[in-house]
């Protein structure tokens, strides 16, 4: 089986062709250009240089959140767009659980965290070992300061920050918990090679949608729906 993974959750994107026992090829860029201008033209050019032509895929994963509410709207309209065009199921991919399998050769406690801004960060909690990952809790989104309570209930643990929120939060958290490290930089950031990863896993589970199906995942409202809520006295 032959599938196309995207990643355009946050700053960065990627693509990956990837097979279950193969990464095929991976284009992987963090510039300022916005998704719109580059992932589509990147997974044209991977799929010529690596002579796969979309007719042949099998499937199509994404990360379809939490992230960049912008950024995860473009991916996962790539994705329905391609599997709609090419009659491909889609895969979704939580962005938080696809970081995990950044890390298969570590040991230890993957605490993914994304940048939600203004000290809150979207978190997942993911055990790694022998290859292996293990779900821990739920795609959150907390402050800062709660993250830091749950971690410290939790002892006897190495946490492993990995994700575009990694720094910010090692940074808050490295003069309380000496037991958390930061992720090397080539391993820190989300990736489609490891969205197609956490993909095959979904595939053997049998979790696979069709292009209607497929929707983004945010765990918080849209900044100017909260501002919109705010003016009107809506507390939810």
């Amino acid at each position: 089986m032959t599938i196309l993974a995207i990643d355009t959750s946050a700053k960065a994107a990627s693509a990956c062709l990837a097979q279950e026992d193969k990464i095929i090829g991976e284009f992987f860029i963090d510039t300022s250009l916005t998704h719109s201008q580059t992932l589509i033209p990147m997974i044209e050019q991977l799929a010529k240089n690596a002579q796969v032509s979309l007719e042949e895929l099998d499937a199509i994963a994404v990360n379809a959140g939490p992230g960049s509410f912008t950024g995860v709207r473009i991916g996962v309209a790539a994705a329905k767009g391609l599997a709609f065009a090419h009659d491909l199921p889609c895969i979704s991919v939580s962005t938080l659980e696809s970081m995990a399998y950044n890390a298969l050769g570590a040991d230890g406690v993957v605490c993914a965290v994304m940048d939600a801004r203004r000290s809150q960060v979207y978190n997942a909690l993911f055990r790694v070992c022998n290859g292996t990952v293990e779900r821990l809790c739920e795609d959150r989104a907390l402050e800062l300061g709660d993250l830091q309570s749950d971690l410290s209930r939790r002892e006897g643990e190495r946490f492993i920050l990995i994700g575009d929120g990694a720094e910010i939060t090692y940074d808050y958290l490295r003069d309380s918990l000496p037991n958390v490290v930061l992720a090397p930089c080539n391993i820190r950031i989300q990736r489609a090679s490891s969205t197609a990863l956490a993909a095959f896993e979904r595939i053997r589970e049998g979790k696979m949608l069709t292009d209607e199906q497929l929707m983004p995942v945010y765990l918080r409202l849209p900044q100017a729906q909260r501002e919109l809520n705010k003016r009107m006295g809506v507390t939810k």
